[in-house]
């Protein structure tokens, strides 16, 4: 519990910081979320289950350097009956003109799949500038824990 309040009160701190900056984008994001669940299958294998939903949210973009920023975010992500928030904190890197990478721990609360409900994972993620205020973006979530699913997000984003 102290960790959690510890990585909110980081991102707090990050977004109170940011806002006081004029070069900081804030903006909503959505799209389509595909999850990748093990199901064990008797004596042959791990068979990959696929969840469709959807996911929604807002981020938070702060410079740190011309090609450097940090971007939290915050997602409410629903598949089916499985609901959960993820709060991904990007280091996002410029690596090309309208072209960016970003990667980062991903804080996840599950609201009723699992016992232990909080979850940290790990995402790495590719944008490309549409036009000045729309971004497209994929970003793969890759679960530590044997129970934890992977997923594989697709969607936009828009600067406000």
């Amino acid at each position: 519990m102290k960790y959690c309040l510890f990585i909110i009160s980081l991102v707090f701190f990050v977004s109170v910081k940011g806002l006081s900056q004029s070069t900081v984008d804030f903006g909503v994001k959505g799209g389509l979320n595909l999850t990748f669940i093990k199901v064990p299958e008797a004596s042959f294998g791990d068979n990959i289950e696929v969840k469709v939903g959807y996911y929604g949210g807002l981020f938070l973009d702060v410079p740190i350097q011309t090609d450097l920023s940090i971007r939290p975010e915050v997602l409410y992500i629903g598949l089916n009956d499985f609901k959960f928030i993820n709060a991904p904190i990007y280091l996002k890197y410029e690596a090309a003109n309208r072209f960016d990478i970003l990667i980062g721990p991903s804080l996840n609360y599950f609201f009723d799949f699992f016992s232990n409900k909080f979850k940290v994972r790990a995402d790495l993620s590719i944008s490309y500038e549409i036009i000045t205020s729309l971004d497209i973006h994929l970003k793969y979530t890759l679960g530590f824990e044997e129970v934890t699913p992977n997923g594989l997000f697709l969607g936009l984003d828009l600067k406000l």
